[in-house]
């Protein structure tokens, strides 16, 4: 028995393209209602089309002209000065910065003696210059002294108090570099980076300021599913013969049921309304139909043509009294030999 073929698969191209350019269409759409003009007590911002980009799709090879956009943002008149002003102070700085900077070709070629010996001498240099009076002035406080109590230079009293003294100095400048080194330390290198901090201070106040970017709300092209759409609408449409396949399946199982005690009439002239509903053989189809006679809305009858049954089984044909053909469904249904 014949079955209603499946449908043909759509086009994948096809499906995608008109998915494709309905995502494109609703994507600038939204782009044009979530991105409004802007006017605020500080400026405006204004969106403007600046031309068209191309875009081919790899998979249909369909070209979409997509628009470009610009948002322009224009500073009110006080906000604009204050911009001027600014962005003059920052050249200013960043020109003095750049005078600065052509000395550290030498300067940084010289490069920093942190070692003990020239740490100390930095540190000698800088104490001695404090300590050396104080300890003259109690050399001579001593010399007085000795001299107040009859102690003679020369004296061996004279010699020892002297020897103290100058003990007592030596202990005066071990002290001053074992607690200072460090500090001398520090103070050097605060003294070799001073002209770099000078420089890279007036630079952290000329820096380039990145424009701001305006409120743009940009829209995102949904992704097409073309996979997901096309085997949806292939699967409705074989779901589609499908189900008429199994209704008409069940119709002609009634039928063959029903073949072994039925001999109907069959004659097509005796019939009207007709409709082919499935084919039983590629010869013989089974069909709806009323009998001439019949109202209009009586109910459908299902059956066979005679015309039809004749060329596949003639011997289930035979003629009424009425002249019409009747059909004897249990030969016709009955299709071996």
């Amino acid at each position: 028995m014949g079955k209603a073929s499946a449908p043909k698969p759509p086009d994948p191209k096809e499906t995608s393209a008109a998915s494709t350019g309905t995502n494109i269409s609703t994507a600038i759409a939204n782009s044009y209602l979530n991105n409004a003009n802007q006017v605020g007590p500080d400026g405006t911002i204004t969106y403007t089309n600046s031309g068209t980009q191309s875009i081919t799709d790899p998979y249909t090879g369909k070209t979409y002209q997509i628009p470009t956009r610009t948002a322009t943002t224009t500073l009110s008149a006080a906000q604009q000065a204050i911009k001027d002003q600014t962005d003059k102070a920052q050249l200013n700085l960043g020109t003095l910065a750049n005078n600065q900077s052509s000395f550290l070709n030498d300067y940084m070629a010289k490069p920093f003696d942190g070692s003990n010996d020239a740490t100390e001498a930095r540190l000698l240099q800088l104490g001695k210059a404090r300590l050396d009076p104080i300890l003259a002035q109690q050399q001579d406080a001593l010399a007085t002294k000795l001299s107040n109590q009859g102690i003679k230079i020369g004296s061996a009293a004279y010699d020892r108090a002297m020897a103290q003294q100058g003990q007592n100095v030596n202990d005066a400048n071990n002290q001053l570099i074992l607690s200072g080194h460090g500090q001398a330390f520090a103070e050097g290198q605060a003294i070799r980076n001073q002209p770099i901090n000078e420089i890279t201070a007036l630079l952290s106040g000329s820096q380039v300021s990145s424009p701001q970017a305006a409120g743009y709300t940009g829209s995102t092209i949904p992704t097409t599913d073309n996979a997901g759409l096309i085997n949806q609408n292939y699967q409705q449409r074989v779901d589609a013969v499908n189900a008429k396949n199994a209704q008409t399946g069940s119709l002609v199982g009634g039928l063959f049921g029903l073949g072994s005690k039925l001999v109907g009439l069959s004659d097509d002239d005796a019939k009207k309304d007709k409709e082919r509903l499935a084919d039983i053989t590629p010869e013989m189809g089974l069909w709806k139909f009323h009998y001439k006679g019949e109202a209009k809305d009586a109910p459908l009858r299902l059956g066979l043509m005679a015309s039809e049954v004749e060329k596949v089984r003639p011997d289930a044909v035979s003629r009424r009294p009425d002249g019409y053909r009747q059909v004897d469904y249990g030969r016709a249904l009955s299709l071996g030999a």
